[in-house]
């Protein structure tokens, strides 16, 4: 399909899942706006080579997902430089792990604030104008997490689930809007970080890199595969197809049988 004269605002999208949705999304005709963290050259390296691979407009906010009123502005800068937003991925986030008796509060507060109070404020500025197009696409990145729980994740599991129940809202309230809102729901995926760590895991046990993933998704996944950060994508521009306009409000899993089970 075509998206070309949309716009897909992808948070956290710099790299991992979120570049690879923004690839996909650039790859179907859309516009893009970059936002995240990491080298200044780098990301315009990105930015740029997006712009000239796939022939779309790329731009680039650094907004910290934090902080609501930079979150409003940068929605305001893409409805003033690229003529709004009619694609929302809300993909970005953070982790922390420890047992809730040992829980460092901040933490709690951070991952709560990146993981669902932004994909909240993200949404909201983006409705008004979507609702002036009479359309829109509003795609939250949550995670088997958002279905299921694992110990010492209490701030993401509940984040991701805030997640889940958030989606669903904002889809019966946009019901007849012209604009859908679903969440992709991954289990394992294989980004550079995870990478890394395999190749950490490997040498640390003496095993095969492949050995290593093979463990590692063993622990929660029945089928031992991970899933890619352009198949993520490739589900984002399936969601903003004419194909899934009547799908909406949707935890949708991209799990190899995680959550099945």
């Amino acid at each position: 399909m075509s998206l070309k004269g949309k716009v897909a605002l992808v948070t956290g999208s710099t790299s991992g899942i979120g570049l690879g949705i923004a690839r996909a999304l650039a790859g179907a005709g859309a516009d893009l706006l970059l936002n995240g963290f990491g080298d200044p050259a780098a990301i315009e390296a990105e930015r740029a080579g997006l712009a000239q691979e796939f022939g779309v407009r790329v731009g680039y906010d650094g907004a910290d997902m934090s902080k609501p009123a930079a979150i409003a502005a940068m929605v305001a800068k893409a409805e003033a430089t690229m003529g709004g937003v009619d694609i929302l991925v809300n993909n970005a986030g953070i982790q922390f792990v420890a047992p809730i008796e040992d829980f460092p509060d901040d933490r709690w507060d951070a991952v709560i604030g990146i993981n669902l109070s932004a994909v909240f404020h993200g949404t909201k500025a983006v409705i008004p104008g979507m609702k002036k197009k009479g359309w829109g696409r509003i795609i939250n990145i949550a995670s088997a997490h958002g279905l299921v729980a694992s110990a010492q994740k209490a701030a993401y599991v509940a984040a991701k689930h805030g997640v889940l129940g958030l989606t669903k809202v904002t889809a019966i309230e946009l019901a007849n809007d012209g604009i859908t809102a679903n969440a992709i729901c991954p289990g394992w995926v294989l980004t550079p970080l995870v990478q890394r760590q395999l190749e950490a895991r490997a040498q640390q046990d003496g095993i095969s890199v492949e050995a290593a993933a093979n463990a590692f998704l063993s622990e929660k996944q029945p089928m031992t595969k991970f899933s890619t950060p352009e198949a993520l994508g490739g589900l984002a521009v399936f969601l903003c197809s004419d194909a899934a306009a009547t799908i909406t409000g949707v935890p949708m899993t991209m799990d190899g049988g995680w959550t099945a089970q």
